[in-house]
């Protein structure tokens, strides 16, 4: 299996516009088979092979590369202390995950010396655990059949050092080399599931030419994105020295939602994605494009350009949203009466009665979905679908959050990506987490990325630009045709934009 490199663009690419990098295949491979082992000092076996790691890429194999990722030791770290509580309830919030995969995040860092940000990670790891005392813990379904996580006897975070010192930070930062992210985050292919088996949080401390690489992996039964970067922030002040970090998590989810629900379990992972109506997915790509601020404010400005003057205006996420949505179905070279689902994963912190802070820990988000005719769409001026989006985004109250979780309570499902609406535009994250400012005590990352988990066709992941300002990074998964396709349009690329 070979990649095709993203194209050439010299006359498309214009100085702070937008960027794209070149592509990582994607697979659906098998769950690696590998444990943590406590306090090991002896070299561990390399991590599983995938077809994802065999790709060609600038006329190197991507297996010989990843053959240069050398896993060195395995630990696991615990909390320092005891947890306040025994156990935690996962509550209607949660649960939809549980066929979900855990959700990887790459952060690239340059400089230092490995040993002592090792040494430096792994103390604060101890720490931070104390405070998130449920990441260090163990899903188990009591009694009942309801799923909680066991915090009494911690199985700790599962930490990986390996090294890879023939790649340099840049060659992951800006999109060369691809296959080896692979190599460089825990956990792929591993289902939410396996929380029942083994930790949920794994963490990998990659040795590279001039830097550091960081992956982690989080159960997506147990948080959001939202509590995943509120996580991270509180390990890097603690590493950074601060004696305690700025703003505890509130870890009571019956705040959220106290109804327990039993759940009756896949077997296993295998026997859930078998039993998938839609057949095995079929291999994708998955591209970055970076938006400049102004390209960003250009589409934003298009958006709100026609709207009538008493309208509400159309946030950036809207008018991007619709921006990616539209090119999407061109690339897709949908027939005009085809339908398309725009859906968004939103935090509903703010909108549920009481309201909870940010600071809630745990997953407190609902997808929400608009559908159109993919002909009409694309038809109509950019204030169409970006109004749609809004539509749906302002109707999801308290109310409509609460029906919906009636709903799932009442019947109960384990969820597929085919799930998310036919010929979808799904998008997760947010620019507003502030990934970069994740500073170790060693400076800001030079990228931050996601791994090949809970990536499907139509998927996005949207982050906030390395280069900061109004800039965003979009991180979307697409078949490879449609994303061949979309390499050449002009009007994504923003080729226009002054």
């Amino acid at each position: 299996m070979k990649p095709i490199n993203a194209p050439s663009q010299p006359n498309r690419q214009r100085p702070h516009q937008i960027h794209f990098h070149p592509p990582l295949y994607l697979t659906t491979p098998s769950p690696p088979s590998f444990h943590s082992t406590k306090h090991s000092s002896h070299p561990a076996p390399p991590l599983p092979r995938t077809p994802l790691a065999m790709a060609v890429e600038n006329g190197m194999p991507e297996e010989a590369k990843a053959e240069s990722v050398k896993v060195i030791n395995k630990t696991t770290v615990f909390p320092e202390k005891k947890p306040e509580k025994a156990t935690c309830l996962l509550n209607t919030f949660d649960l939809p995950y549980i066929t979900f995969y855990y959700n990887q995040k790459l952060m690239l860092y340059k400089g230092g010396e490995f040993e002592e940000n090792v040494g430096r990670l792994k103390e604060g790891l101890g720490k931070v655990l104390e405070y998130f005392y449920p990441l260090a813990g163990k899903l188990r379904q009591d009694e009942e059949g309801v799923l909680v996580v066991d915090c009494e006897t911690p199985v700790g975070a599962e930490v990986v050092e390996a090294a890879a010192e023939g790649v340099a930070v840049a060659d992951l930062a800006e999109g060369e080399a691809t296959g080896l992210l692979q190599e460089l985050v825990p956990y792929t292919g591993v289902m939410n599931l396996e929380g029942l088996r083994r930790p949920l949080l794994a963490v990998q401390f990659t040795k590279l030419k001039d830097g550091l690489a960081i992956g982690c992996a989080f159960n997506h039964a147990i948080l959001d994105g939202n509590s995943t970067w509120h996580f991270m922030s509180s390990w890097a002040e603690l590493c950074r020295g601060a004696p305690s970090i700025s703003i505890a998590p509130l870890l009571d989810r019956t705040k959220a939602r106290p109804t327990r629900v039993p759940l009756s379990l896949p077997a296993s992972p295998q026997e859930h994605e078998l039993a998938d109506p839609n057949g095995a997915p079929k291999p994708l790509l998955a591209k970055l494009f970076s938006f400049s601020g102004p390209a960003v404010d250009r589409i934003k400005t298009r958006a709100n350009a026609n709207l009538p003057p008493d309208a509400k205006p159309l946030s950036t996420f809207q008018s991007l949203g619709a921006h990616v949505w539209s090119a999407v179905c061109r690339a897709r070279t949908l027939k005009p009466d085809d339908l398309t689902v725009f859906a968004v994963f939103i935090d509903c912190r703010s909108r549920v009665e009481p309201p909870l802070p940010d600071a809630y820990f745990g997953n407190l988000i609902q997808a929400i979905f608009t559908v159109t005719a993919s002909g009409l769409l694309l038809a109509s001026p950019p204030e169409f679908g970006a109004s749609a989006i809004q539509k749906v985004i302002d109707a999801h109250d308290a109310g409509a959050i609460r029906k919906r979780l009636e709903e799932y309570e009442a019947k109960p499902k384990m969820f597929y990506y085919s799930d998310a609406g036919f010929n979808c535009v799904a998008v997760g994250s947010s620019p507003r987490f502030k990934v970069y400012d994740v500073d170790f005590g060693f400076g800001r990352p030079e990228r931050v990325r996601g791994g090949s988990n809970n990536k499907f066709d139509g998927m996005v992941y949207l982050y906030p630009g390395r280069e900061g300002g109004r800039s965003i990074d979009v991180e979307l998964t697409l078949q490879k045709e449609a994303m061949q396709n979309l390499e050449k349009d002009g009007e994504f690329l923003m080729v226009d934009a002054a």
